[in-house]
């Protein structure tokens, strides 16, 4: 399988074919994702809620999203791979971003990196781009400022609101972002703004009609339990399938119908030589 480049996602907009991305955020994910054959893959930061367990995503570290990073290019090394910055390592100062996004390039591997919000952080698209980084701007629902937008909640469902998205998509492509992630705003917002700007359009629970769809694996996969946003397709239900699993294996074990012959290993010397091992120790024992 040949790894695409931004040229070829941009060559796939102008031909109207759509890009199918997801989250992964280890090994095995990325494994399964490759052999699916996703066109690309984002360790997103919501690996802190699907993976490490906090409440949101704003505790992710850049030295726990570099580790995740590196694991899934091992699982995915045909695969493009953006790494989403961590709340922190951009707000401060482009120069800060700048800082931090050749970090993340050069110890997780990426092939492009993703960071939060619109026309308030276009200088740090501004200040990477320029440091010859491929840059993924994200608009619309951002999570890492959700407490400001007053939760987890769709944006753009007003003209003022969509008004906002629609300066924030101009700007971050003008900023020098190669690709946009639009979240959780009205499919027609989507639109438009698909039409309007040149860069790729991607869409999570933002409709379809722009250039393809990212969804979270936790999400889709059924993996992760504590809620399932309205946007979500679930393509499986592995949380069912592991908790009967791990059920069916309690039961056995204390139903000692395991391990069964087949699970075990067994000797290659004589009976006869082990019980002389074994009276030895006794003996030991004994003294």
């Amino acid at each position: 399988m040949k790894k695409k480049s931004i040229l070829d996602f941009i060559q796939m907009k102008e031909d109207g074919e759509k890009v199918a991305w997801m989250t992964a955020y280890d090994y095995p994910m990325a494994s399964f994702s490759e052999q699916a054959g996703l066109d690309m893959i984002l360790v997103g930061d919501s690996l802190g809620m699907i993976v490490l367990g906090y409440k949101d995503t704003i505790p992710v570290t850049m030295e726990e999203s570099i580790i995740h990073c590196q694991a899934v290019r091992r699982g995915a090394p045909n695969t493009f791979i953006i790494g989403d910055m961590p709340f922190g390592s951009y707000q401060i100062s482009p120069e800060v971003a700048a800082a931090n996004a050749i970090r993340f390039l050069k110890e997780a591997n990426v092939d492009a990196i993703k960071l939060e919000g619109g026309i308030r952080v276009c200088e740090q698209i501004q200040a990477i781009a320029e440091s010859g980084i491929v840059v993924f701007g994200h608009i619309g629902l951002t999570p890492q400022s959700s407490g400001v937008q007053g939760g987890f909640k769709a944006q753009g469902r007003t003209v003022e609101s969509a008004r906002a998205v629609i300066d924030d998509a101009i700007a971050v492509e003008k900023a020098g972002a190669m690709a946009l992630l639009v979240e959780g705003v009205p499919s027609e917002v989507t639109s438009f703004i698909t039409k309007v700007i040149n860069i790729p359009v991607y869409s999570i629970g933002a409709g379809i009609d722009c250039d393809g769809q990212l969804l979270i694996c936790g999400d889709m996969l059924g993996m992760f339990q504590e809620f399932t946003p309205k946007f979500v397709k679930k393509y499986a239900n592995i949380a069912e399938v592991a908790v009967q699993g791990i059920k069916d294996y309690i039961s056995d074990v204390k139903t000692l119908k395991f391990p069964e012959d087949k699970h075990c290993y067994h000797i290659k010397d004589s009976e006869d030589a082990f019980d002389k091992l074994f009276e030895e120790y006794e003996l030991s024992a004994l003294k």
